[in-house]
């Protein structure tokens, strides 16, 4: 099969070629698995962070990508949940113990043996893929590929970011980034909270323009000042500006939520300005989002089609995986991006 693969790690860069295209064997399910003729995958800020080393493979080569849409081909013989021939996503949880605290108290996006798709399991960057059964997801029909792909992380996330706001109808809620999560935390927001004005902070007039056409209350530069306290942001950035940048805009007993799996070090020497008194008094908290569970990405799938949500996605050949990351690094961003991945014949 075709499949995309990280062999070494490195600077996303105009001329550098992360991934190289290779031929490997299909993967063959275990009896607990699920073999997956991939449609589509999205494309997602993780990626960088996973060829630029700041959330590396455990082993490489590695083939990359974490929110995928498929149709079931293959299934092992414990398998019992009916899915062969069925539209299925598989999202960043790939799998979790079952065992341990976390997973029974239903925080298995905790837990110790996690393992995360396209990182610690090979993802969705190829024609085919395998993943246990109960980690894939059944997409709604009103879905189609494309738009679904991103719901399975950038969706699955911000969906979980939105429920740690702990916001009420009524208060304010900011959002600093407007990719591909963004823009969807955005349009769940207008629905759960309909009272709730939404201001956007980022970095394009572009993105900025795209904020308002949906729905957002007010929108300005990621450096702007909002023109009220805000009672819970969440900022989706790889900067570490926005979270001072945040945490100051906060209304007393505001929250922060971090929506990130890392943050760059570019600007990291500015955490030393933190002041208590502008920063942190008053009962001002900040919380990070680690990875997601099962039930995240049901709740977001199935809030997508009640919506219903409109992702706005821009698609690339498997082949032009590359050109996609670049574009991703360089900030030319309207929505998430993902793959069109045709899968030939097993």
């Amino acid at each position: 099969m075709r499949a995309m693969r990280i062999h070494r790690l490195g600077s996303v860069s105009p001329g550098s070629r992360p991934l190289e295209a290779d031929r490997v064997p299909i993967p063959v399910p275990g009896d607990s698995d699920l073999l997956i003729r991939v449609r589509a995958c999205g494309v997602c800020h993780t990626e960088l962070d996973e060829i630029e080393g700041r959330t590396p493979p455990p082993k490489l080569p590695m083939i990359p990508g974490h929110q995928v849409i498929g149709t079931v081909e293959d299934q092992g013989a414990a398998c019992r949940l009916g899915l062969l021939g069925q539209r299925v996503g598989v999202a960043w949880i790939h799998s979790a113990c079952g065992k341990c605290s976390w997973c029974l108290s239903g925080r298995e996006n905790l837990c110790p043996d996690f393992i995360a798709c396209g990182r610690d399991a090979p993802g969705g960057y190829a024609e085919f893929m395998v993943v246990p059964e109960a980690f894939a997801y059944p997409i709604p029909d009103q879905l189609g590929d494309l738009e679904a792909t991103p719901l399975l992380c950038a969706g699955a996330v911000g969906y979980r970011a939105l429920s740690l706001c702990r916001l009420e109808n009524g208060q304010k809620l900011g959002l600093t980034g407007f990719g591909a999560s963004g823009h969807l935390v955005l349009q769940m927001a207008r629905h759960l909270y309909p009272d709730s004005p939404v201001f956007v902070f980022a970095r394009s007039e572009k993105e900025r323009d795209f904020a308002m056409t949906l729905g957002a209350s007010w929108a300005g530069d990621t450096i702007d000042k909002p023109v009220t306290g805000l009672d819970a942001i969440i900022d989706t950035t790889p900067a570490w500006l926005p979270v001072l940048s945040a945490m100051e805009a906060l209304l007393p007993g505001g929250h922060l939520v971090i929506n990130a799996i890392q943050k760059e070090s570019g600007d990291q020497n500015l955490m030393a300005t933190l002041d208590y008194d502008r920063h942190l008094w008053r009962e001002k908290s900040l919380s990070t989002v680690a990875n997601v569970t099962r039930r995240d990405v049901s709740e977001c799938l199935r809030l997508a089609s009640e919506i219903p949500l409109q992702p706005r996605v821009t698609a690339y050949g498997l082949e032009e995986a590359n050109q996609a990351l670049l574009e991703l690094k360089q900030g030319h961003i309207r929505g998430a991006k993902a793959l069109s991945v045709t899968a030939g014949n097993p």
